[in-house]
């Protein structure tokens, strides 16, 4: 198993370790419950130093990542993020990622830990344009502070004014006297922060520096269990789990970020076009269930007559709402919000309704 920069720190806190995509991880420190509130209503700081970086660099580059991306990375300016995903050749999602554009010849792109090998042989294949693709994930680690106190955190360890950086955009600077540090105004928590990309060796130093001065804000740790939590809540797809190699971005709700009309031909770009041509058979739906027994990813998902019509790929307790939330596939003709489906837990079927989202709406 591999480890990040941190995990002697974590294990020093009394986190609850386990494996995940490879790696020794935090799922939590205290409790999910605790930590899920901290964030929404504090800042809290997760470790994801697990997560892949590729940095593409040459006068190809966009040409490059046009071709792999489903969305339109020529709109980008310098400082500016954008989430879009990897389509393979037959219509499905070889990843979800992040765009970064450092400048004109040089991008980095942020994937997710279990398909750092998979992503990094498809962009490679694709690679005609001549563009240098170097994989940092090894030597990167990343840190992401989250909540509505975390730019009165992280202000007090740099000269940027966090407060300042719009929603996915990003800032390279000092924090705690380290240069060269990106500090993006992204995350998959919903209530606002930042994420900072730094070298390994000083990973450390700002994690504790971070805890330490965000004493005033409340901060705490923070595990993948709520980080997991937290993303259900607003509706964000998992790789592996709500979107993969056999789902389109189309029927997982990703047709925002899914450009058809871009110049730049990309993979499936035909089959999409068709798809929003022509309609889509399934569709990922959010749903409430009327009981305390939580779906997961799995569980069938019957009409009101009890027919299996689909499957749950994500559900939770939610701890801001206090319900079992999910999402999963259905029909597109049993996908309106408002229609009255079951969740098949062994042989009894919960009531569950299909809902708009996000299921919750954070606070401005």
């Amino acid at each position: 198993m591999k480890e990040t920069p941190l995990t002697q720190e974590h294990i020093k806190l009394g986190a609850r370790m386990m494996p995940f995509a490879g790696y020794n991880m935090p799922v939590s420190y205290s409790t999910i419950n605790e930590e899920h509130e901290n964030v929404r209503n504090n800042v809290g700081l997760f470790d994801v130093s697990h997560m892949g970086q590729f940095f593409i660099k040459g006068s190809g580059a966009l040409k490059l990542i046009q071709k792999v991306s489903s969305n339109n990375a020529a709109k980008l300016v310098v400082g500016q993020a954008q989430y879009a995903c990897f389509p393979n050749d037959k219509g499905g999602i070889v990843d979800d990622f992040l765009t970064y554009k450092i400048s004109d010849e040089e991008y980095m792109l942020v994937v997710n830990a279990s398909n750092i090998g998979k992503d990094l042989d498809w962009i490679t294949k694709a690679n005609t344009y001549n563009c240098t693709i170097e994989d940092r994930s090894d030597s990167m680690a990343l840190l992401a502070l989250q909540g509505p106190k975390a730019s009165a955190t992280l202000s007090k360890l740099t000269d940027i004014k966090v407060d300042q950086i719009p929603y996915y955009y990003f800032a390279i600077g000092e924090i705690c006297g380290l240069k060269n540090v990106i500090v993006s105004a992204t995350g998959y928590t919903g209530s606002g922060g930042f994420e900072l990309y730094l070298d390994n060796k000083d990973a450390v130093t700002v994690w504790n520096q971070l805890l330490e001065v965000g004493k005033e804000e409340s901060i705490m740790p923070i595990g993948l269990g709520a980080r997991d939590t937290l993303r259900l809540e607003m509706g964000f797809c998992l790789y592996g789990n709500d979107i993969n190699d056999e789902t389109s971005p189309i029927e997982a709700g990703l047709g925002w970020i899914t450009k058809t009309k871009k110049e730049a031909d990309f993979f499936s770009k035909e089959i999409f076009q068709k798809q929003r041509a022509e309609g889509i058979t399934k569709k990922l739906v959010a749903f409430k269930v009327k009981d305390r027994r939580v779906p997961r990813n799995g569980y069938e998902i019957a009409d009101e007559d009890g027919n299996v019509i689909g499957n749950v790929t994500s559900g939770t307790m939610s701890p801001s709402l206090e319900i079992p939330i999910g999402l999963g596939y259905v029909p597109k003709e049993n996908s309106k919000v408002g229609t009255a489906i079951n969740i098949k837990i062994r042989n009894k079927l919960l009531e569950a309704e299909i809902v708009k989202l996000p299921f919750y709406k954070v606070e401005e």
